[in-house]
C-alpha cells in the first residue's frame, strides 16, 4: 500500500477551532469524538471481521465525550456557538476518507486518535481542578488505546 502523507488534523480543523469560544473548546472536541464514534460503527458495518474492535473503538469515543461533557459544562448560549463549526469540522474530517482505501483510512484515523490525545493533554495542563485534569488524561489514553488498534490493524 503506497502511503501518503498523514493530515495534521488540528491544522485542517484549526479555522473551526478558532470560531469556538476557548471555554467551550473540550466540548467541540467532544462532539468531534462523537462524530468519530459514528465513522467507526460505519467501517464496522463494512469490516466484519474486525467488527468487535471497531465497535470498542466507537464505544472509546463516546465514553471520552461522555466523560468530557461530564466535567466541563457549558450555557446554552455557548453551545449554540458549537453548531456552525463543528458542521464544518466534520465535512473536512470525513473528506479526509473519501476514495480512501480502507486499512489507509485507518492509518488516518490512528494518526488523528495520537493528535486528539495531544490534544486532552493539551486540555489538561490548562486546568487547576485535579479531577478534571485526571478526566483529560483519561480521555488521552481512551484515544491512544483506540490509535494503537487501529496501527493493528494496517500492521498486519
Amino acid at each position: 500500500m503506497t502511503q501518503r502523507p498523514l493530515p495534521n488534523i488540528g491544522a485542517l480543523l484549526a479555522s473551526f477551532i478558532g470560531q469556538v469560544p476557548e471555554i467551550a473548546r473540550p466540548r467541540f472536541l467532544a462532539l468531534l469524538e462523537r462524530g468519530a464514534a459514528e465513522r467507526y460503527r460505519y467501517w464496522a458495518e463494512r469490516s466484519p471481521e474486525n467488527a468487535a474492535g471497531l465497535l470498542a473503538c466507537a464505544a472509546r469515543e463516546v465514553e471520552i465525550a461522555d466523560r468530557a461533557e461530564r466535567v466541563f459544562a457549558i450555557d446554552e448560549a455557548v453551545r449554540e456557538k458549537l453548531d456552525a463549526p463543528i458542521q464544518g469540522a466534520r465535512a473536512v474530517y470525513n473528506r479526509l476518507f473519501e476514495g480512501v482505501p480502507l486499512l489507509e483510512q485507518f492509518r488516518i484515523q490512528a494518526n488523528a486518535e495520537r493528535q486528539g490525545a495531544v490534544a486532552w493533554r493539551g486540555f489538561a495542563a490548562a486546568v487547576t481542578e485535579p479531577a478534571v485534569r485526571d478526566e483529560f488524561e483519561r480521555c488521552a489514553r481512551l484515544e491512544e488505546v483506540s490509535a494503537d488498534y487501529l496501527d493493528g490493524l494496517v500492521s498486519r
